[in-house]
């Protein structure tokens, strides 16, 4: 019989963590957060072509906020400029750890993920423009970003849905794949998706990014400091005509990426740890319910369908991602030194290009800046992305089942050694992995 200093022990390392524990662990896993997702999108979607309808609409068009700061944004909006900064915010500290400390910190186990990530921006864009030209809707060709975007929320939770038993090394390409298209995603929203710069808005969110960068590298880095601070750098940065979301990003990278002052962990994973759950469980499914909420139900469902845009987004994600992944992957591969990582070979890259399909979240909120709020053209590119996407993650769903069952050589990337990087997904990672 145990002691009762056993029985103590015990009952302490075996006390169940508590609600808020649990929901925290849930949020953060691969298959929720694409599940949040998408009931977030599919109600949006039924309740804006639904009877009440028009409260659909009167919710997302609600104003809320000082008109003196050019803050009185709708509901709709602050989802896309306000909640999805937090996004962005966990998007930079990713990118910053896979700079650091993660797979991007050689160029030789990231420069195949890397270029393929490249091939699946160029195509799909080059497809999406020549398909609008070819139909004579050159005023769309502003749209040309929309489908070059991946949500790796969504990817990532179709492929823990569906590929059980494919190597983990299938999941590290495609996140790394992902961060990249992030990150390229992100310079295109800055560089092409602004209109006008004020110089002294740009300062002061600068300013504000610099302080965070300063605050968060002190040793206490206290919240009740930086939280205002972030918020100074997003009001400021929406000002000065740059889209708000990129400060979130840039003050994802200020944040120390190693550990410091003696802490177990880096401070990315810290945050992360923090912030994601918010980001995963709250801001994402709120955009994605405000920006699904497409009408097609009044006037010419037909007419909304077979516009150009929806033609041409729907193609490029489904098919100019594919043959972006795989074509430039194919070439790299054949033609330089360069190979795929270990136990990843080219059969893999067809669930791999059919997972970047899978726009989304970027996706979504590059169409709403390509095009005027309530015109055809903003309808069809937010449906068209829905469709692209279901599309693609439907088929990225049958190729990940049939990639299981089949036999894996001991050399799937060719390069003459013996795979070791074996491990299956399991469907229990997380995003903070």
């Amino acid at each position: 019989m145990a002691s009762d200093d056993e029985e103590s022990t015990m009952t302490t390392t075996t006390s169940p963590p508590g609600f808020s524990a649990r929901l925290r662990q849930w949020v953060m896993r691969d298959t929720s957060g694409g599940l949040l997702l998408i009931v977030a999108a599919l109600l949006g979607l039924i309740w804006a072509n639904s009877p009440w309808r028009e409260a659909f609409h009167a919710l997302s068009s609600t104003v809320v906020g000082p008109h003196s700061l050019h803050l009185d944004l709708s509901l709709a909006k602050w989802a896309a400029d306000g909640l999805l900064a937090i996004f962005f915010f966990t998007v930079g500290l990713e990118l910053k750890h896979e700079f650091v400390a993660g797979s991007l910190r050689s160029f030789k186990q990231a420069a195949v993920p890397m270029i393929a990530a490249v091939g699946g921006m160029v195509v799909p864009a080059v497809v999406f423009v020549s398909i609008v030209l070819s139909l004579g809707d050159a005023a769309s060709v502003h749209g040309w970003a929309i489908p070059t975007a991946t949500d790796i929320a969504f990817a990532v939770a179709v492929l823990a849905i569906f590929g059980r038993g494919l190597p983990k090394a299938l999941r590290l390409f495609l996140l790394t794949l992902a961060v990249v298209d992030d990150l390229l995603a992100i310079t295109v929203i800055a560089l092409f998706y602004t209109e006008s710069i004020n110089g002294m808005w740009l300062g002061v969110a600068l300013a504000a990014v610099g302080a965070f960068a300063l605050v968060v590298r002190t040793k206490r880095s206290p919240w009740w400091l930086l939280i205002p601070i972030a918020v100074v750098a997003w009001a400021a940065m929406h000002a000065s005509g740059v889209h708000a979301t990129v400060a979130g990003v840039l003050m994802g990278f200020t944040v120390p990426a190693v550990a410091i002052y003696g802490e177990h962990h880096a401070r990315t994973h810290h945050y992360v740890e923090r912030v994601a759950p918010w980001s995963n469980g709250l801001a994402l499914p709120i955009f994605a319910f405000f920006s699904a909420g497409v009408t097609i139900v009044d006037g010419d469902a037909g007419a909304i369908v077979t516009q150009p845009v929806v033609i041409a987004i729907v193609v490029a994600l489904v098919l100019g991602k594919l043959i972006g992944v795989m074509g430039t992957t194919a070439i790299v591969t054949k033609l330089t030194p360069l190979r795929l990582p270990d136990a990843i070979g080219i059969r893999d890259l067809l669930p791999v290009g059919l997972l970047t399909g899978i726009g989304f979240t970027v996706s979504l909120l590059i169409a709403d800046l390509s095009f005027a709020a309530g015109s055809p053209e903003s309808a069809g590119a937010r449906l068209a992305v829905l469709i692209g996407t279901a599309i693609a993650a439907a088929l990225a769903a049958v190729s990940l089942s049939l990639a299981a069952k089949r036999q894996r050589s001991t050399d799937e990337n060719l390069d003459g050694i013996p795979d070791v990087d074996t491990a299956p997904i399991t469907g229990d990672e997380t995003a903070a992995d």
